[in-house]
């Protein structure tokens, strides 16, 4: 007979811990929260010190009854959610609902789902960390204040149904700001002259410098003209040759952050998707024999530490796998990558270095294997020794004008050998030899190509860059980035085009007015200091009636001015020349989570929807007589397809040219690659660069 009730937030989670524990304990789930504040009203008493009033979510009756019973059973409860700030409450709410002692030692918190670090939790259990809960309670009041306070003055001067919340407004004017410096931005001409030069059998190019003895850029063709001029007839000798040794070192272990930046970068995942899928990982996968196991770490950190143990384990496999050079003499640490981290975890790091991907590769999906090879590789090769680069300037004398050529290649590759982290237009580093030069050497000249180019704006955020921003400038923590972006999303502020933000109309209209009335809320150094209150609250060293009460009494007066001069705004929809065939009105435009889209006027006695398409100018290879335009699937993903649909089939994911395959004639489709956008043929091999993409 069981003894024990364990607790915690998922049944993936309770069936893993489950097996570790035996039959004296029963693992239940909450199935998340179990009590929060009530949607129909504030639920914030502002007068009587910020009290909150607790509720039982709607559908959690049953969960809470089934809880209640199974304590009645027991001598003793434990409280095992997640090891964070949500997970504290999670496990305060749960002690309140089972009537258990405050003073309880009934918190268990591990970092890793696996056997022996769940076994050595249970040994020692605490009291409920009573900071943590009113950090984050601190931060749900907060939340609630913004929202349910300004959000019903929006309806009223606005439009219904319209929401602003605390993190999610300064996101969404990151994105607007970036966009107005996009519209502003004045492109700047310049130009590069590149040499195509022979040594022996070699190749290799050389890129204008300098001319007259000083540096020299070019910004005019005149000027281009100018050098050409003076390297006319003029042999290529070599003046300088230098040569280093660089190290390069490798990339800390996941935190929170860069995992969904990598993830984005590497596998294509929306931030949402790979925390999903974290989640899975940390709570544990079947493995065969060896049972159920978690696999990784707990996924939301902002640590880049390594436990002592996890690093002597780390050590001795990289030594047998890949011997002693690539071992460092001392264990690799990192600092916390900015003042604001919490370090409250380790890394996000495998339980076991020795469970790599191709030993689990039968038990995970691809997904969950995609995920699980990007943390092991990049765990691994953080406690890798730093590679070894050797890297060659080539100074080239033509006239008196000099041309400039870099090279480098891999002496020792030491981390490279297992992982190399991507950038955000998804290049690698790789090897760009240059042929073994002498000064005095003279090299024939293959080809001396002018080029104009124009500067190019900052780019539109990425996800990935979205969430790198945020961390830089302190905005909000690991466990909010994935949900501010989808919600974001969600109320319509911003669309995805390309897999970049762009703000929409009504976000916009949003933060003018958010902006006016409540610059604070907007305030990037404002919304990164309350962060810091909100950490002081966990550590214990500030109040958390003390916070709220701090920012509110600035925001009252803000909602009462607002109150009183914010204008009442019509927003009319914009009608379209398309009518509805179902009732003959005109189409209007809306805005929905993926973009616009036409709805009917007559809404809601005609409800007929229909997408907007965008012609790609390119002919239906299938039937011929219909045009390829660019539609969106359920999920709000890009695809193409025939316009002629029913009639014709033809879809494709990726996006097609305009310039037919020059061997061939077919249709060519744009690929990314390491070296930027590819064209290639559908029918045959022909592949080349698309010549039409931005120079930057």
């Amino acid at each position: 007979m069981a003894d024990s009730l364990v607790i915690v937030e998922s049944p993936a989670k309770a069936k893993t811990i489950g097996k570790y524990l035996g039959s004296k304990y029963i693992v239940k789930a909450s199935m998340g929260h179990v009590r929060d504040l009530p949607k129909s009203q504030i639920g914030v008493d502002v007068e009587q010190n910020f009290e909150p009033k607790y509720i039982t979510i709607r559908g959690k009756g049953s969960v809470l009854k089934e809880l209640k019973d199974a304590s009645k059973k027991v001598k003793k409860i434990y409280l095992a959610a997640d090891p964070d700030r949500e997970g504290e409450a999670i496990a305060w709410h749960l002690a309140h609902v089972l009537d258990l002692d405050e003073n309880a030692q009934c918190r268990v918190v591990f970092n890793e789902i696996t056997k022996q670090a769940v076994k050595d939790a249970f040994k020692t259990p605490r009291q409920i960390n009573m900071d943590l809960v009113h950090a984050q309670q601190a931060r749900r009041i907060l939340d609630r204040l913004v929202g349910y306070k300004i959000s019903p003055l929006l309806w009223k001067k606005v439009k219904k149904g319209l929401s602003a919340g605390r993190v999610q407004s300064v996101s969404v004017k990151l994105i607007i700001d970036r966009e107005n410096e996009i519209n502003a931005f004045i492109p700047e001409e310049y130009w590069t002259i590149t040499a195509q030069l022979e040594s022996g059998k070699a190749t290799f190019d050389a890129k204008f410098y300098a001319l007259n003895g000083a540096k020299k850029e070019l910004g005019s063709e005149a000027e281009v003209e100018e050098v050409l001029q003076a390297i006319k007839s003029q042999n290529f000798v070599v003046q300088e040759v230098k040569e280093k040794e660089r190290l390069r070192h490798p990339s800390p272990p996941f935190t929170t952050s860069s995992m969904q930046q990598e993830a984005a970068r590497k596998l294509n995942y929306r931030a949402s998707k790979t925390m999903s899928v974290a989640q899975q990982l940390y709570e544990g996968v079947e493995l065969g024999k060896e049972g159920t196991v978690g696999l990784i770490t707990y996924m939301r950190t902002d640590s880049t530490r390594i436990s002592p143990t996890a690093q002597e384990e780390a050590k001795g496999y990289i030594d047998e796998k890949y011997g002693s050079d690539f071992v460092p003499e001392t264990p690799r640490q990192y600092s916390k990558k900015a003042a604001n981290a919490q370090d409250a975890h380790e890394a996000i790091r495998p339980t076991s270095i020795f469970r790599d991907p191709e030993t689990v590769k039968p038990y995970l999906s691809r997904d969950q294997l995609r995920l699980y090879k990007l943390i092991w590789e990049r765990f691994v090769s953080s406690q890798m020794t730093s590679a070894v680069m050797d890297t060659m300037t080539i100074d080239l004398k033509a006239g008196e004008a000099v041309f400039r050529a870099n090279g480098s290649k891999i002496r020792f590759p030491g981390f490279m050998k297992v992982y190399v982290e991507g950038n955000d237009d998804g290049t690698v580093e790789s090897d760009k030899l240059l042929p073994p030069l002498s000064v005095g050497d003279t090299l024939k000249q293959q080809e001396i190509e002018p080029k104009q180019h124009f500067t190019q704006p900052p780019p539109r955020y990425t996800e990935a860059r979205l969430v790198k921003t945020m961390e830089e400038l302190g905005i909000g923590r690991p466990s909010t980035y994935a949900p501010t972006l989808e919600t974001i999303q969600k109320r319509g502020y911003v669309a995805i085009e390309e897999k970049k933000f762009v703000p929409t109309e009504l976000g916009e209209l949003v933060i003018q007015l958010m902006e006016e009335f409540f610059p604070e809320i907007l305030d990037v150094e404002f919304t990164a200091h309350m962060e810091d209150d909100l950490d002081h609250v966990e550590e214990g060293t500030e109040d958390w009636h003390q916070v709220l009460g701090h920012f509110y009494e600035s925001f009252e007066k803000r909602l009462e001015v607002a109150e009183e001069e914010m204008k009442e705004i019509e927003i009319e929809d914009e009608v379209s020349d398309e009518i509805c065939e179902k009732c003959g009105r005109h189409f209007v435009y809306k805005m929905g989570r993926f973009g616009k889209f036409l709805a009917c006027s007559g809404f809601p006695d005609c409800r007929n929807t229909r997408p907007i398409v965008k012609d790609t100018g390119v002919a239906c290879p299938k039937c011929k007589e219909g045009k390829l335009v660019e539609r969106r699937s359920k999920k709000g993903r890009i695809f193409y397809g025939c316009d002629q649909y029913p009639t014709c089939d033809y879809v494709m994911w990726d996006k097609p040219s305009t310039k037919p395959c020059p061997n061939c004639g077919s249709l060519m489709i744009e690929k990314r690659s390491k070296q930027g956008t590819k064209l290639q043929c559908t029918q045959c091999d022909h592949n080349e660069m698309n010549e039409a993409e931005d120079d930057e």
